[in-house]
């Protein structure tokens, strides 16, 4: 594994640019004994690869398990030289490391390695490596679900390798396009609408940051103006609000648009027209994931972890992964973790002993589906306990 993840972090594969890094996936699965295919993903997205979908039809008479997780890394991540020492790998300090998310594909890759080495039993597996996971679950999103029969599964895609994370908030995001007037700012300055000043009004009257246990509210990017001298007449402001509850995030998505149209002074018709006129745009980015503590997902990885000796927290997360995406979709994906530190950071980093007690629970949780899991042939109408006690 070590040898593994070493290889995988030195493929460079921002989002959008996951090709050369899914080349090589497909030819380890490919070396797996699995059947792959790419999807047109990429072409909707605007990136140079697809996701990658990877199936094997197993032995046993159970219902396929979904294992997931995303190729594409954050910036600065190109480039990347890995350490490793103490058990412990990390970046040279310049980049990131990429363990989010590589350090999931050496572990699923590891996995498949140990079934197929040891001839183990082992049930209908779907891999699903997806692209663009860092800039809005864009792979998961235009996944080519048709090739799927999985409803249950897991995506490695967090820290805890003892915290299963069953609940993840929806989120919608919002831009605002102020229309001012501009004039010279020395000459004429009362001759102008200054769109920056609306939009500074607007975003006074926010709640932002948390705005309670289950909801947030963040403005994240603004751009507008030309130069010093010159009266805006633009200002686009971009952010986000996100919630565990629905009726709560369509009232903070309510809150935000009222604010906004509150501080222009109208909306003019068409560019002679006098007066201040904002254009906004809401879109929902995904759904919130809540699947019940009895689910056979949730069991599943708890007994599991319980036969190791492992503890298993049953956790929320205030981020969306792709198995919001996915539980929309009507596979229900629970979220492990790989033992990730500081991601998104040039302090990255993960323990090769958290990559391994990732490794041997996954391993574990296929092998238990596949003797004690639900029956291919069942009608999947109950979230189904395990059918006996898991060893």
């Amino acid at each position: 594994m070590v040898e593994t993840f070493t290889e995988l972090v030195g493929i460079d594969s921002i989002s959008k640019e996951e090709g050369r890094l899914c080349k090589e996936l497909q030819r380890r699965l490919d070396e797996l004994g699995l059947t792959t295919i790419v999807d047109n993903a990429g072409a909707k997205v605007g990136g140079d690869s697809g996701n990658l979908i990877a199936l094997r039809p197993g032995n046993a008479p159970v219902e396929p398990l979904l294992l997931s997780a995303h190729m594409d890394t954050v910036e600065p991540g190109r480039g990347v030289r890995v350490r490793f020492e103490d058990g412990v790998f990390s970046s040279a300090g310049d980049t990131i490391l990429g363990a989010d998310d590589k350090s999931a594909l050496a572990i699923i890759l590891e996995v498949l390695h140990c079934i197929r080495e040891n001839d183990l039993p082992c049930g209908p597996l779907e891999v699903v490596f997806t692209i663009c996971e860092e800039i809005g679950l864009l792979g998961a999103k235009h996944l080519a679900y048709e090739r799927l029969t999985a409803r249950v599964g897991y995506v490695l895609e967090t820290r805890n390798p003892e915290a299963i994370i069953t609940r993840a908030p929806s989120a919608n995001r919002f831009s605002f396009r102020i229309h001012g007037k501009a004039a010279h700012a020395g000459a004429a300055p009362e001759k102008g609408i200054n769109a920056i000043s609306l939009a500074a009004k607007a975003i006074a009257q926010l709640q932002l940051g948390r705005i309670d246990h289950e909801t947030t509210c963040n403005i994240g990017l603004i751009e507008g103006g030309v130069a010093t001298n010159i009266v805006p007449d633009q200002v686009v402001v971009h952010g986000e609000a996100r919630s565990h509850d629905e009726a709560k995030l369509q009232r903070v998505t309510e809150g935000i648009l009222a604010a906004f149209e509150k501080v222009v002074d109208g909306r003019r018709q068409s560019p002679s027209d006098e007066g201040s006129w904002v254009e906004t745009a809401v879109e929902h980015d995904f759904k919130r994931l809540h699947i019940p503590e009895a689910h056979y997902v949730v069991q599943l990885a708890a007994q599991s972890a319980k036969a190791l000796g492992q503890g298993m927290n049953i956790a929320a997360s205030g981020g969306g992964s792709d198995a919001n995406v996915f539980a929309e979709h009507g596979i229900v994906t629970g979220v492990l973790g790989t033992g990730m530190e500081n991601v998104h950071t040039v302090k990255e980093s993960v323990r090769l002993g958290d990559m391994v007690r990732a490794a041997r629970l996954l391993l574990r949780i296929i092998l238990n589906h596949t003797q004690y899991g639900r029956s291919a042939v069942s009608d999947g109408a109950s979230n189904g306990l395990i059918n006996g006690p898991i060893r």
